[in-house]
């Protein structure tokens, strides 16, 4: 896969049939003519020398940040992920988020 930046533009540019087919998936998962188009979030860091992996959640897609845990909000309150320091406002009894892994917590 070929990646070309340009300003706040980035172009993938697959290499062969297979990422060309996950691009499609991809770009179906992100784009939502009737709804929202979702966005990628990083997930931790990425440093090549220790992992060459870089990793992103989409936002709204179950199994991602869109993931609950068992528990829910006793107040309205904030919630992060201490992994990624995403943030998540939620109202008094919706479902807590998992985020890389793990349940967000109150932010005191």
């Amino acid at each position: 896969m070929k990646i070309t930046i340009d300003r706040n533009v980035v172009e993938l540019t697959p290499a062969n049939a297979q990422e060309t087919a996950d691009l499609e998936t991809l770009w179906r998962v992100l784009i939502d003519c009737v709804k929202e188009t979702r966005t990628l979030t990083p997930i931790g860091e990425y440093i090549p020398t220790k992992n060459n992996l870089a990793r992103f959640t989409i936002e709204g897609v179950a199994g991602g940040l869109a993931a609950t845990s068992d528990h829910s909000a006793n107040d309205d309150c904030t919630y992060i992920c201490m992994t990624c320091n995403k943030y998540s406002n939620l109202k008094a009894g919706e479902a807590v988020p998992l985020c890389c892994g793990v349940t967000m917590e109150p932010v005191a």
